[in-house]
């Protein structure tokens, strides 16, 4: 065992908070506007875990990173980003890229045409163990775990119920993601027992934040890592982070 990891497990020992991965809600997007390049360099300089971006496919085959759906006018598109660039300048984070395909939205492809080109443009930006891919619709989840395998995957929810968790887990996704304000203690056993990693979107309060790491959460989207990393002692980095549960 190297000196940095021994050093990292006893610190944990008296600093529980630091297993808690701080991912970066669309990057920093309070500090810059959310799902833009500067975002996600600035959650990177903040030292945050990894990030969490949105991506849409356009009419022309375009992958953009846009969390609203695109808008429809002709040359509207030409002022957001692509996914190649985003992912170009994340550098070596942790990436959580959800897949937005919702049947509640006129946009929605029952196909998932979206899930190949975006798997593919994953592929040319480093090691498997970056990604995560979420998506609220469980068909298009579903499909990014037939596609690849061997990129992890997780279920996006407003609340992570025992049906969920139970559906999540038999499907062989790594992860279930519920909304903060919906998880108790008992969530995160509940999660656990079966092998999943619970990641929770979005939680900015100091004091939240603590509880959730004391619970056990795996990872938290935050649109303030500066702040969450300073509201959990991380004055170190993970010497690998990795998306899983906790060991």
């Amino acid at each position: 065992m190297s000196a940095r990891v021994l050093r990292y497990r006893c610190v944990v020992a008296v600093w529980p908070y630091l297993g808690m991965l701080v991912i970066g809600h669309r990057g920093a997007s309070v500090a810059a506007a959310e799902n833009s390049v500067q975002a996600f360099v600035l959650a990177d300089a903040m030292g945050a875990d990894g990030v969490e971006l949105d991506v849409r496919l356009a009419p022309d085959g375009r992958l953009i990173v846009k969390h609203d759906p695109l808008p429809t006018e002709p040359g509207a598109l030409d002022g957001y980003p692509e996914l190649s660039g985003v992912l170009a300048a994340c550098g070596e984070m942790l990436i959580n890229v959800e897949i937005k395909n919702s049947a509640t939205e006129p946009a929605y492809d029952p196909s998932g045409a979206v899930v190949e080109p975006t798997i593919a443009e994953m592929r040319l930006h480093g090691s498997l163990d970056r990604w995560i891919i979420s998506s609220f619709d469980w068909d298009t989840i579903q499909r990014c775990r037939a596609v690849a395998p061997d990129i992890a995957t997780a279920y996006l929810v407003m609340e992570a119920t025992a049906d969920v968790i139970e559906q999540t887990a038999a499907a062989g996704h790594l992860a279930v993601h519920p909304w903060a304000k919906s998880i108790t203690a008992g969530t995160v056993e509940a999660c656990h027992s079966v092998g999943l990693a619970i990641n929770t979107w979005t939680c900015n309060d100091p004091d939240r934040l603590r509880e959730l790491a004391l619970w056990g959460v795996d990872g938290v989207c935050t649109d303030v890592p500066d702040v969450a990393l300073s509201a959990l002692g991380r004055r170190i980095s993970p010497p690998v982070a990795r998306w899983g549960t906790p060991a």
